[in-house]
């Protein structure tokens, strides 16, 4: 009796990772709907939208927490370390974003700050968390890889001095955000329905940095719809999604399968016609599932 216990205390972790790690694949899906419902807000200023957005997120969480009492918010009361890793990781993540994006051309800012499965798969293995397979790696390099060839299709700009400051940003960027959900796996006893209250967090530093910085703009009814979008999934849904996903998942595996977001969000942008499709993308696009297939196989019975 004792061994069939044992057993199946071992072959149920793995399989928690497993569940875990196919949730954090939901915000990656996610994700990939960020770039056609940012395009849809064209005109409103980088931080009034991150605090509409995350707004809505919080007002969506405080909904749905509140269906269950006053025990939906116990998860709120948290030591102030992590309130500031939840807050510098998801804020800091953004406000360096939007200034790359600005100080740089795109299309490089981004692939830039795309550096971030690769440096989760690597600090994954550094911190000794978990350990780093080989063909993790590999298939963060091929992700890595087909991201860079996405990135180069974008890329519209003729600039030819080297903006050092948005790079700089860019790299920052996917420091924070790797080093973000790396340590979130130190917090797995946290209920992600923290999630919840830092995304009003962050609406109010947004709402700061845009009264700041910025001229406010009116959304129309079309602009309001893909704020709620944005609030109710790729910086909502995504991120109590990625913060389960990164505290009880296999990191490196979440590492190599997030350079599905890229190509995912290409082709829904050719999808709506925002894009124009070329057959070039299905070099990037093979690599990145080749890596994304090799990172997550298993080998023997070793587990992912």
């Amino acid at each position: 009796m004792t061994q069939a216990t044992t057993s199946n205390k071992t072959l149920s972790a793995p399989r928690s990772a497993a569940s875990a790690t196919a949730i954090g694949v939901i915000a990656v899906f996610l994700w990939s709907c960020l770039a056609l419902l940012t395009t849809l807000t064209s005109g409103i200023p980088p931080f009034e939208l991150l605090a509409l957005s995350f707004a809505v997120a919080f007002l969506a969480s405080l909904f749905i927490l509140g269906l269950r009492g006053a025990a939906g918010f116990q998860g709120w009361r948290q030591p102030w370390k992590v309130w500031a890793t939840g807050f510098l990781g998801i804020f800091g993540y953004h406000a360096l974003y939007f200034f790359a994006l600005k100080a740089a051309p795109p299309a490089e800012a981004s692939l830039i700050a795309y550096l971030w499965p690769l440096l989760i798969v690597l600090l994954a293995g550094i911190t000794g968390g978990q350990s780093l397979r080989p063909r993790q790696l590999l298939g963060a390099l091929l992700g890595l890889a087909g991201t860079a060839f996405i990135m180069q299709q974008r890329s519209q700009s003729g600039v030819a001095s080297m903006p050092i400051a948005g790079y700089t940003a860019a790299l920052l960027c996917a420091l924070v955000w790797s080093g973000y959900s790396v340590i979130n796996r130190r917090l797995s006893n946290v209920p992600s329905s923290i999630i919840g209250a830092i995304c009003g967090l962050v609406a109010v530093a947004g709402a700061l940095c845009h009264l700041a910085f910025e001229t406010t703009v009116q959304p129309d009814y079309g602009q309001w719809l893909a704020i709620i979008g944005l609030g109710l999934g790729p910086v909502g849904l995504a991120f109590f999604a990625w913060d389960h996903a990164t505290k009880h998942g296999n990191l490196a595996s979440l590492g190599a399968l997030s350079y599905l977001a890229p190509l995912f969000s290409t082709l829904l942008l050719i999808l709506v016609g925002q894009a124009h499709a070329n057959p070039i993308l299905l070099m990037p696009a093979l690599l990145i599932i080749a890596g994304a297939v090799i990172a997550t196989s298993r080998q023997g019975t070793s587990g992912a």
